[in-house]
């Protein structure tokens, strides 16, 4: 087999996995809400989390970014059709936004800009931190303030907890980290440069910061551009500045 027919197996392979990934979330999400009862705010954030968390599939996959956002572009629309008829419970209820479009054309946006894995440079550790940020960050505040959000503060339209907004932060801030500790320069980035361990905690705490802030004046729904965007942004400029004045000029 000649290798771009091997390659043309591997894309095909790698796009059936990840719909049928994709459909078992939704599938997985009905269930728990029809068959255990889990009210939709949870369902919801279990297929937030589980789509997020593919962005590393999706690294895994394939070697062709044009080929690898097909499947997030593709739910941009699906998702759209789900959000505008109330297709699927566990996704959309009738106060829902279309938060779930957005979540999709972030990843497609941030894959499609900063993924390179033929080189010469790989940008793809600021596009997962960021689409971490939203994964995990959003999730956790969005879970925690309802549950245990007892001091409310509003910016603009936008009604917050600091509970919520403290969960944001941690959040982002350990999933950004862990991202820029270990993807770049792993196998599913081999292109990209490593930061040392002190370097990578100061980048995170600061994008955290930032993506906090885009979270807490969101108006609803659209922390789901806001805060992947937002740290993602701030992550490139980061690196830039790294690439101008060698980390080892820095003190440490």
């Amino acid at each position: 087999m000649t290798n771009d027919k091997r390659q043309m197996t591997n894309n095909f392979i790698g796009l059936a996995i990840s719909y049928i990934y994709a459909i078992s979330l939704l599938v997985i999400g009905e269930g728990l809400r029809r068959l255990f009862g889990v009210k939709p705010d949870l369902t919801r954030k279990v297929i937030h989390i589980g789509a997020g968390m593919w962005a590393f599939g999706v690294l895994l996959l394939f070697k062709n970014w044009e080929i690898g956002i097909i499947p997030f572009a593709t739910f941009i629309g699906l998702n759209y059709l789900f959000y505008r008829y109330r297709i699927i419970g566990a996704m959309d209820t009738q106060d829902s936004s279309p938060g779930t479009v957005y979540f999709a054309i972030s990843v497609t946006l941030l894959f499609g800009l900063l993924w390179r894995p033929d080189g010469p440079v790989d940008s793809v550790a600021i596009a997962v931190a960021g689409i971490m940020a939203m994964t995990w960050g959003d999730a956790l505040a969005a879970l925690i303030g309802k549950r245990f959000g007892q001091h409310k503060y509003q910016v603009g339209s936008s009604i917050r907890s600091w509970e919520g907004s403290a969960a944001m932060f941690i959040a982002s801030t350990v999933v950004i980290f862990l991202v820029l500790l270990l993807l770049p320069g792993s196998s599913l980035s081999p292109l990209a440069t490593p930061l040392s361990l002190g370097w990578a905690f100061l980048t995170a705490v600061v994008t955290a910061t930032f993506a906090t802030l885009a979270e807490a004046v969101s108006p609803h729904g659209t922390d789901n551009l806001s805060v992947p965007l937002t740290a993602a942004g701030v992550l490139w400029i980061f690196m830039q500045v790294f690439k101008a004045f060698p980390i080892t000029s820095f003190p440490v």
